[in-house]
């Protein structure tokens, strides 16, 4: 374990260094190129200063953690399949940006063409953990090291698992800073999770993930310089997802990503509220990160009362996998 802690700081330092080179070369390109994020009309007033603010940031995450963890996951099979499925994901991401972004559409992939392109990465991810005989089993939390078997039920499991993960971390992404930071401490707590579990090659592959965060941190808290897009967002809820599944820690995923949970339900309990009652709301605005916003509170502080929400949940995390260590 300790050689793949050090892989993994390794791999953290070459991805935040190469995000911090990447960064300032190609915002100013994305700047020329007039790849703005557009703002919604009916978000936030205060978000309409950010428009033309460039997008796309997520390649420049995606760059920096792949060449920083093939360094070190080379023949580890499950952190070159989680890479894989990160990378597909951001794929997914970077055709909703480009049809946005470039295409002028503000609306990207229409939502059932983004679900599908979802579902097909995610039955290419289920194939391997069949095919792999990975098991169909996932850990109880604060148990001594119980585990229910789902059998019949894993496939429909896994797809709500990974979908509804990658969607919510996509929600996640509405403040400058507030993504990034937050999935920086979830992937440190599986770095840990992974090693004490077996997983070693997950180890380095979380230390790229983390350190490419941090480097790209530096451009994208505010005042955010540049945004991920859904590039970033979808392919980093598709790493955290998997991560979780490869652990069969999905549960445990709930806990540690309190804040995506937060984020979904607000949006959920929002649009049934607003059906149900015809244009009454409970939020002054879903996600609820924009109802605390409009409730008074900056964004920045946001972020911050986000960002320690979900280290307390990290610990809580530990604690319900105490059996590990």
């Amino acid at each position: 374990m300790n050689d793949e802690l050090m892989q993994a700081v390794y791999a953290m330092l070459i991805a935040f260094i190469v995000n911090v080179i990447l960064c300032p070369v190609i915002i100013p390109i994305l700047h020329k190129m007039k790849f703005g994020q557009p703002i919604r009309e009916e978000g936030p007033k205060s978000h309409m200063k950010k428009q033309g603010t460039p997008t796309m940031g997520g390649v420049m995450i995606l760059i920096s953690l792949v060449i920083a963890s093939l360094f070190f996951v080379w023949g580890y099979t499950d952190a070159m399949v989680v890479l894989l499925i990160t990378v597909c994901y951001g794929i997914v991401g970077f055709i909703d940006d480009y049809i946005k972004v470039v295409r002028k559409h503000n609306e990207g992939l229409k939502p059932l063409q983004k679900i599908i392109f979802q579902l097909i990465v995610t039955v290419l991810f289920y194939l391997y953990i069949r095919i792999g005989n990975l098991g169909t089993d996932i850990y109880v939390p604060f148990t001594h090291g119980m585990t229910i078997d789902l059998g019949i039920l894993y496939a429909p499991f896994l797809f709500f698992v990974m979908v509804g993960t990658v969607n919510s971390v996509n929600l996640t992404d509405g403040l400058d800073g507030l993504a990034s930071g937050v999935t920086v401490l979830v992937t440190v707590f599986f770095l840990f999770i992974a090693g004490a579990s077996g997983h070693l090659g997950l180890v380095p592959l979380c230390g790229a993930v983390a350190g490419s965060l941090l480097g790209f941190l530096v451009f994208n808290s505010h005042p955010a310089k540049v945004f991920m897009g859904d590039t970033g967002s979808l392919a980093l809820g598709g790493f955290v997802a998997s991560v979780a599944v490869i652990t069969k820690m999905p549960i445990i995923l709930v806990i540690v990503g309190f804040i995506y949970v937060c984020e979904s339900l607000s949006v959920i309990i929002q649009v049934t509220y607003f059906k149900m009652t015809h244009g009454k709301r409970i939020f002054k605005m879903a996600p609820i990160h924009h109802h605390f916003e409009l409730s008074g509170m900056p964004g920045i502080k946001v972020v911050q009362l986000f960002w320690i929400v979900t280290a307390v949940m990290c610990l809580v995390g530990f604690m319900a996998a105490r059996n590990l260590f």
